[in-house]
C-alpha cells in the first residue's frame, strides 16, 4: 500500500462515513475453535513466539541461521473505552490507536457513553508476517478478539469474534488477521509479546468493503 494510502490508525470518528454494519459470529474461544488461529495460553512465558525467517528474494536461499534473528519485544497493551470510542496503547511498540466504536463513528462521543456497549464497530484489522503474538490478561474480565485466517484476499465474512472468559491468554500465529483485544469492561491491561520487526499488513473495511465489522461484546 503506498504511503499516501496507509491507514490513519487514530481516525476522528467525525471524519468516517456512516456505513452498513457486518455482524460477526461470536464463538467461545476453546482449543478446538481456535485451531488454525492460535492457542489458549495458561502461562505467558511458556508459549514461544514463532518468528518467520526473512523470505528469499530470488532463486538463492537465505543462509541457515540468518533472517530470523530479530527476536521479540514485549510490554503492556492497554485498552480503554473513552465514552463510545475504544482506544489502545501498545507499549511494546510505542504506538497508540483508535480501535473501534460502540456506535456509528460520526455519532460516537469520547466524553460519555451514549449507547449500551453491546458491540465494537471495527474499521481496520492487520496481521504481522514476521511473527506470532501473545496477549495475556493482567486485569480480570471477559474480552473479545476478532480473528481471520491468513490470506491477503480476506473479506468481512472471513472474520470470527472469539469470546474469552478472561482466565487464560491468547496466542495467535504469524499471519493471523486481528485488531487488538476488546475488553467488555471499561478498560483492560494485557501483557503483550510479539515479533520485534512488527511488520503490519492492513485492511481498511470502509475503504475496501463499504462497511464496519460489528463484533459483539455480550454472549
Amino acid at each position: 500500500m503506498p504511503d499516501d494510502l496507509a491507514p490513519n490508525l487514530k481516525p476522528d470518528g467525525a471524519d468516517l462515513p456512516v456505513l452498513p454494519e457486518f455482524a460477526l459470529r461470536l464463538v467461545e474461544a476453546t482449543e478446538e475453535t481456535l485451531r488454525g488461529y492460535g492457542e489458549l495460553v495458561d502461562d505467558k512465558d511458556q508459549r514461544p513466539i514463532e518468528i518467520v525467517r526473512w523470505p528469499a528474494l530470488g532463486s538463492r536461499p537465505v543462509d541457515p541461521g540468518t533472517g530470523d534473528q530479530g527476536g521479540t519485544t514485549e510490554g503492556i497493551f492497554e485498552f480503554e473505552w473513552a465514552g463510545d470510542v475504544l482506544r489502545g496503547r501498545n507499549n511494546a511498540v510505542d504506538d497508540d490507536y483508535v480501535l473501534g466504536f460502540a456506535r456509528q463513528p460520526q455519532q460516537a462521543s469520547e466524553t460519555a457513553s451514549t449507547v449500551k456497549r453491546g458491540k465494537v464497530l471495527l474499521w481496520h484489522a492487520n496481521y504481522h508476517p514476521d511473527g506470532g503474538q501473545v496477549f495475556f490478561p493482567m486485569t480480570a474480565g471477559p474480552f473479545v478478539v476478532p480473528l481471520a485466517l491468513p490470506g491477503d484476499g480476506v473479506k468481512p465474512d472471513d472474520f470470527v469474534a472469539f469470546w474469552f472468559k478472561g482466565d487464560r491468554g491468547l496466542y495467535i500465529h504469524p499471519g493471523i488477521w486481528h485488531e487488538g483485544v476488546f475488553p467488555t469492561a471499561d478498560r483492560g491491561r494485557f501483557f503483550d509479546r510479539q515479533g520485534k520487526v512488527h511488520a503490519r499488513i492492513s485492511v481498511d473495511f470502509p475503504r475496501e468493503f463499504g462497511c464496519y465489522l460489528a463484533a459483539p461484546l455480550t454472549r
